[in-house]
């Protein structure tokens, strides 16, 4: 990529490594060392220096293709010139305003043609807010105060939907999941008022929605969740849930943050099921913080204002900012239906490129993935909820070994094998990536 950085090594694990000096700066002054529980790895993270296209350069001065795109938000790599070119023009022109701008419209107006869910939307900074203002929606929508999300699922930072995103696994006295809390001290109302369901359980969940329908403002669920190891709602079990869910008047959320990227109109698209609210995020924002909840013109209306106070007031200094939505405007323009097929190829390319090596190799594995997203699970248990997804202490330790392998081999991938493409890659990437596998499997293996 450029004089000085070299292809592959984990030079950062070394003593007196620039990442060393760097993480004994950051313990100082940030808790842990780190902003981020999600980028740290122990005992300390390669630092980022610069990208382009799709290679990351740390700074220790050594390149990896990046497939993780900062989980997943840059589907067009790093430094787009398209992006960067937009980004500059308007920083001419002024950062942010206390007045609303015409960017935001042209964004809005791009997403509400595509996916199918959304007649109106509003912007958020991150995807956690979005999760967060979907919630405010349904409940003002509503008047009812409780929501119900499957185990194991995340949903970002905030209160209610953090509730089980790491249960125990194991089920209550009546056989269902029971409401954990994921952040110390959270509240046991905040645990009573979230109803934990059992994903991909038609009967369980509908026994359980049926029970608390008259408190239910809301159902919370990723059509493909990645904590789940991006093993999907299945059609059936979804299409019933949306049966359910507008039968009892009880608002139907899809967290689309990470899996609009699967599909031109999003992962509703592909599975056929429209819910009343989509929460968004990552790749809307061109690389920019971004979030956005979009849904039907009538449950969105609890955000209007003109009539009155709204039944949901919402506000954010940097809300639908004009950099952020012009970068935005140009990422998603230029992901043509074309463009998403052929990240939909390759990411297929990948992933039975994978399935081959772990035959060939004889260890037990499986890879799960839509479109652009991948993630290798080395083990065969099937994968349908939270309690099969969870990994023993040895296949934890496998997978360490063999994400260091690939680390050291020139791959920039997630500690849980969980990984992405983005536009910049071809052909060339994926076979890189499916070598690469092969090595630090052997490698992993001693």
């Amino acid at each position: 990529m450029s004089s000085g950085s070299r292809r592959g090594g984990n030079v950062y694990r070394e003593p007196g490594s620039a990442a060393a000096d760097l993480f004994e700066r950051a313990r100082r002054v940030l808790p842990g060392g780190n902003t981020r529980t999600t980028v740290y790895s122990a005992p300390y993270p390669p630092y980022a220096a610069r990208g382009r296209g799709a290679v990351i350069v740390d700074a220790d001065g050594e390149e990896r293709l990046d497939f993780v795109n900062n989980y997943t938000a840059l589907i067009h790599g790093h430094a787009d010139p398209d992006i960067n070119e937009a980004v500059i023009r308007q920083l001419a022109d002024g950062v942010a305003f206390a007045m609303p701008t015409e960017h935001e419209i042209a964004l809005a107006e791009l997403l509400t043609e595509r996916v199918p869910s959304l007649q109106q939307v509003r912007f958020t900074n991150s995807g956690t807010e979005a999760v967060m203002m979907a919630i405010k929606a349904a409940r003002a929508y509503t008047g009812r105060p409780r929501i119900a999300k499957f185990d194991g699922c995340y949903h970002g930072s905030y209160d209610f939907a953090e509730v089980s995103t790491q249960s125990s696994g194991k089920p209550g006295e009546d056989g269902f999941p029971v409401a954990t809390p994921y952040t110390g001290g959270t509240p046991q109302a905040v645990l009573d008022s979230v109803v934990v369901l059992p994903f991909n359980d038609i009967d369980g969940t509908e026994r359980l929605i049926e029970q608390h329908r008259d408190e239910l403002a809301a159902v919370l669920i990723d059509p493909n969740p990645r904590s789940l190891g991006l093993y999907p709602a299945e059609p059936a079990f979804l299409q019933r849930l949306r049966e359910i869910t507008r039968a009892y008047g009880i608002v139907l959320i899809f967290d689309e943050v990470i899996s609009l990227r699967s599909d031109y109109g999003g992962m509703q698209s592909v599975l056929g099921v429209t819910p009343d609210l989509t929460a968004m995020g990552k790749i809307i924002g061109g690389g920019f913080p971004v979030g956005a909840v979009g849904g039907s013109a009538e449950v969105m209306s609890v955000f209007d204002p003109t009539g009155g106070p709204p039944r949901a007031p919402h506000g954010g200094t940097f809300n639908a900012n004009p950099v952020t939505m012009v970068a935005g405007l140009t990422a998603m323009r230029k992901l043509t239906p074309a463009e998403f097929d052929r990240l939909a190829t390759l990411g297929q390319q990948l992933r039975a490129g994978v399935e081959e090596v772990l035959r060939e190799a004889g260890v037990p594995g499986q890879v799960t993935g839509y479109g652009s997203l991948f993630h290798i699970h080395l083990h065969q248990r099937p994968l349908a909820d939270y309690r099969n997804s969870v990994l023993s202490a040895q296949e934890r330790a496998f997978v360490g070994r063999v994400h260091e392998a690939l680390m050291g081999r020139g791959i920039f991938i997630t500690p849980a094998l969980f990984g992405c493409l983005s536009t910049p890659m071809g052909v060339p990437e994926v076979e890189a990536f499916v070598d690469a596998f092969a090595a630090a499997l052997q490698d992993a293996r001693g």
